[in-house]
């Protein structure tokens, strides 16, 4: 199983509110999903917009596996597209939120329960697990920042997307690419810049490698 997070920021690391990347930014995020078996998301992303995960052209990628990750179960429904257009998404919740979930999405999506990790919160290797037995060899990870620090706190991800943004914050309230309650390493996780590409639109390019190494 091959994990890619993919994302665009701020060169002081936030990825939000309102920040989204040139039409060229998008274009990356949208071959990405092609060449993907599956897109995972945060629940938050879900709360504050209406991401489907389309791919060029604005169409719906075959038999790809578009999926959010929630431990409260706080699922908006209302307005949401993804719920009535292409196949009903999956979202992975604790085995306490999975029944009242199921009950109140019915057939809108397939609710998967999973175990707790060892720091408490939700097994990301048991939602890659249950992927992998659903066919999917490859990942995209799409945010947001809670859930990239999960991934990475887990030791799950393989590379890392990101497009750095000719932009500034300064929103100290903003979130960041990668946000927890500790450091991911003693006291960095360390990256392996595998290569970096400036475009005319300002931004910046940048695929690492995970160091998993140490």
């Amino acid at each position: 199983m091959k994990v890619t997070i993919i994302a665009a920021s701020t060169i002081c690391g936030r990825i939000g509110p309102g920040l989204t990347g040139s039409p060229v930014d998008r274009g990356v995020l949208e071959k990405m999903r092609v060449a993907t078996d599956a897109s995972l998301l945060g629940a938050e992303t879900l709360r504050q917009g209406d991401p489907e995960m389309r791919g060029p052209g604005g169409h719906l990628v075959p038999r790809r596996i578009r999926a959010f990750i929630t431990a409260s179960g706080d699922i908006p429904v209302a307005g949401r597209k993804i719920f009535v257009q292409g196949p009903p998404p999956l979202i992975f919740t604790g085995e306490i939120a999975a029944a009242g979930l199921r009950h109140r999405l019915g057939t809108l999506a397939q609710v998967v329960a999973l175990p707790a990790d060892f720091a408490g919160g939700l097994s990301l290797a048991a939602a890659l697990a249950y992927l992998a037995e659903r066919g999917v060899s490859s990942v995209l990870i799409e945010g947001g920042g809670r859930l990239n620090y999960a991934c990475l706190q887990q030791g799950v991800v393989d590379e890392i997307l990101l497009t750095l943004t000719p932009k500034l914050s300064g929103d100290q309230g903003a979130a960041s690419f990668c946000g927890g309650l500790g450091p991911l390493g003693e006291p960095f996780l360390s990256l392996v810049l595998v290569s970096c590409e400036a475009a005319a639109t300002g931004e910046v390019f940048l695929k690492y490698r995970v160091n998993k190494e140490g």
